[in-house]
């Protein structure tokens, strides 16, 4: 059964992020933004001016005080010991702002948009350095890859996902999602066939920084592999019966966590498709089993965390979570030596569900 966060928001929460110390900032519709002890208890609470809703927010991995955070279509740059104000802020993107990431030197600040624009922000020199402009309809995730702070990758709801070297202000790689759904139920003699739109709503780039995640609308999961400059598609499969509004990495692992706007949290282990074209898997890769359990739904009933009856593709899930709200965000972070997932829905405040060592 999940622990509820309490106290912190009186509106949806839309995004969340975790430091190395074990704090927790949740953003929230109307302005609102919350720190978090590791046993849940609100710290710090700020309004931000314009009622904007605050859709990302981001801890500095070098300097775990010190917190980004995306309302409307300006980037607040915060010291969460005081959040009385913003030690810096930028307004640099010209629609709101649906997720940030920062490349590992911590140098520059990657924002996406609703114009389908991404822009970088060298936060040395205070300057936007790259405007990359190639999602036609709203930019929804951008991510840096580990170990390369020059490339980094991106979708949107133009149903594309494409791949970026910063040196070039030109995508390297560009697949359309929808095409490539297409293509393959359309065989020789096939009939087309519609489908739920392939919208592109989340990236979740590994620690190895060659295997990133996809999750889209058409209730799907993609694993791409990046391979120099461009990418191929490692595995495909039915994660949701609706659209998959997050997915997400655990550090050091390919274990991949995924939410949907079927109130559904699955995790996924996708190290043995990936290791089977990889010659040097990533190093501190853990695949303990998973270890049974079930969790308690408000209404009494449970459900079993662990199932291998239900065939996703090639792949089950190793652990499967009835959240019952609409997921805004997913965050798998270590809460006192422990890994736990963290969950913004629909609601006013954010579940803990503990995770079992896998």
């Amino acid at each position: 059964m999940a622990v509820k966060w309490t106290g912190g928001h009186s509106s949806p929460v839309l995004c969340l992020s975790g430091s190395k110390e074990g704090l927790v900032a949740s953003g929230a519709e109307g302005g609102d933004l919350t720190t978090w002890s590791e046993d849940g208890t609100p710290l710090g609470h700020m309004q931000f001016q314009g009622a904007d809703d605050v859709t990302s927010v981001l801890f500095s991995p070098s300097c775990p005080t010190k917190l980004y955070a995306a309302h409307g279509e300006t980037i607040s740059i915060l010291d969460v010991r005081s959040l009385k104000g913003s030690l810096d802020h930028f307004h640099v993107n010209e629609e709101e702002i649906n997720c940030l990431s920062l490349n590992e030197t911590e140098n520059l600040l990657a924002s996406a948009d609703d114009s389908g624009a991404i822009k970088i922000l060298d936060l040395e020199n205070k300057k936007v350095s790259r405007s990359l402009k190639r999602h036609s309809n709203i930019c929804s995730s951008v991510g840096f890859r580990p170990q390369r702070p020059q490339s980094l990758v991106s979708c949107g709801l133009d149903m594309q996902v494409m791949l970026w070297n910063l040196q070039k202000a030109r995508p390297l790689w560009i697949t359309n999602l929808q095409e490539d759904e297409t293509e393959e139920m359309e065989g020789p003699g096939s009939p087309g066939q519609l489908l739920n739109p392939a919208l592109a709503h989340s990236v979740s780039v590994a620690s190895c920084g060659n295997i990133f995640s996809c999750g889209a609308e058409d209730g799907k999961v993609r694993v791409f592999r990046v391979m120099g400059v461009k990418c191929e598609q490692e595995l495909k499969f039915k994660g949701h019966t609706l659209g998959v509004s997050q997915v997400c990495f655990l550090p050091e692992s390919y274990l991949l966590l995924s939410g949907g706007n079927d109130g559904k949290i699955r995790l996924w282990d996708v190290s043995t498709e990936v290791e089977k074209k990889q010659k040097s898997p990533m190093k501190h890769i853990h695949r303990k089993k998973t270890k049974r359990g079930t969790y308690t739904k408000q209404d009494g009933s449970t459900n079993a965390s662990v199932t291998h009856e239900e065939e996703h593709g090639k792949i089950s899930p190793k652990l499967n979570i009835e959240h019952g709200e609409k997921v805004n965000w997913l965050l798998g972070t270590k809460i006192k030596g422990h890994q736990n997932i963290l969950v913004a829905d629909q609601t006013s405040y954010i579940s803990l569900y503990p995770l079992n060592e896998c």
